[in-house]
């Protein structure tokens, strides 16, 4: 079996004379040494890089980073020092965007159901955008105009009726979807005059979001032209396509780069004659392929005829991806890149669950052995944020490097975190 392919590395990644693995001019075994596994380490050249791409993109300040994919201070930091606007999707999200020095009025907030004081935040602090979810949504904002806070500029999430091809549980634009006003059935259009009719808050564009890790563009370009219509009718300056460009995570896929999904989605609403500033919300094109995994074989099971399985020290609770969506990924010594993967197993994690598989058929040394190092590629998104503390694991430390500099930005969780909220 050949070697990983390194398009699937972070953009400095380099291979030693001695098939070791550096990422940012940083030994990714030192690394391993200092700070343990599982650990993750971000590619900063490589985050900054695409969010310069998403701006250059689609313009300033219509380049918004979705968080949820990925987020710390550093993160937020380093998205807003680029140019890049935030999506949020709860007051704590929001919460540490701000923390993190973002100003609010460089954040918007969604959200299908947000709560009161998530509401209540997000006026008082001025976040630039509330994209509103539904008619509930509108009541809520409504009472606390009343009760006198400032008058929000909102988005009216639509949702177009697009099946876009992916995971029906990251697929959200289709018309059974929990998230927005339909646009079939007039909800979106009720919305709109609701909004146009009333003090509390101030209508300036649409939202639509179609699903995560779409890799045909031409669905985003469905979704403009389902959007046309409304957009165009109402007018108003500003239209929101979502994210959900999806990446390469093994071997033989290709993704649309950042800038030929804006080239497609641009062109789609010149073609349909929509005037507003087109703003998109990429998240994880920007971190995914930003950030290796490396974890720590700690057993080797071997069963003649069935499968083998290698158990590292990590699993779904750094990565539930595989879990929920049955995702793919590569696997690789980062001691040996270049060598041959010619052994196959199922690589496993340390929970009391048979589902916690982090690669159901991984092609990996034949060599690897038991206190060995595996890393696993492509996992800057939705692993460090969805990752739990299932079977009261604590969490990998988060390191971001760069030009020979390693930056610790997440420290590894101790059992002492564990009891943090614990009242007893």
């Amino acid at each position: 079996m050949s070697p990983l392919p390194l398009h699937l590395l972070p953009d400095t990644a380099t291979v030693g004379a001695d098939g070791a693995l550096s990422i940012g001019g940083c030994d990714v075994s030192s690394l391993v040494a200092e700070l343990g596994t599982p650990l993750f380490v971000y590619d900063e050249q490589h985050l900054r890089d695409r969010c310069r791409r998403a701006v250059e993109a689609f313009g300033a300040d219509r380049a918004i980073y979705a968080t949820k994919a990925f987020l710390c201070r550093a993160m937020a930091r380093l998205a807003d020092d680029e140019g890049m606007l935030l999506d949020v999707a709860s007051g704590g999200e929001l919460h540490v965007a701000r923390s993190a020095g973002v100003p609010a009025d460089r954040c918007l907030l969604h959200g299908n159901n947000k709560s009161v004081d998530e509401l209540a935040s997000a006026m008082t602090q001025g976040v630039r955008r509330i994209v509103v979810d539904s008619f509930d949504e509108l009541d809520r904002i409504d009472r606390l105009h009343g009760d006198g806070l400032p008058v929000p500029n909102v988005l009216l999430r639509v949702t177009p009726g697009v099946h876009a091809h992916t995971h029906a549980y990251i697929a959200t634009g289709q018309d059974d979807s929990k998230f927005g006003f339909n646009l079939a059935n007039g909800d979106a259009a009720r919305a709109a005059d609701r909004v146009q009719a009333t003090p509390s808050a101030r209508l300036v564009g649409l939202h639509c979001h179609i699903g995560s890790n779409v890799f045909a563009a031409e669905s985003f370009a469905m979704a403009v032209e389902a959007m046309a219509e409304l957009t165009v009718a109402l007018d108003l300056p500003e239209l929101v396509v979502g994210g959900g460009l999806g990446v390469a995570y093994v071997e033989g896929e290709v993704a649309p780069t950042i800038s030929e999904w804006a080239g497609a989605v641009l062109d789609a609403c010149r073609s349909a004659g929509i005037r507003a500033d087109v703003s998109a919300e990429p998240g994880r094109a920007i971190v995914a392929a930003a950030a290796v995994t490396v974890y720590r074989v700690g057993t080797i099971k071997r069963i003649p005829g069935v499968r083998t399985y290698v158990s590292v020290d990590g699993g779904m609770s750094d990565n539930p991806r595989p879990v929920l969506y049955g995702s793919g990924y590569e696997a690789f010594s980062p001691t040996a890149v270049d060598d041959p993967r010619d052994g196959r197993a199922r690589v496993v994690g340390k929970h009391c669950e048979s589902g916690d598989v982090l690669l159901f058929d991984a092609r990996i040394p034949d060599s690897l052995a038991v206190d060995d190092l595996l890393a696993v590629p492509v996992t800057g998104a939705y692993g460090h944020s969805m990752g739990s503390n299932y079977n009261k694991v604590p969490r990998p430390a988060v390191v971001f490097v760069d030009d020979g500099a390693a930056r610790l930005v997440v420290r590894r969780e101790t059992f002492d975190d564990l009891l943090a909220t614990d009242v007893g």
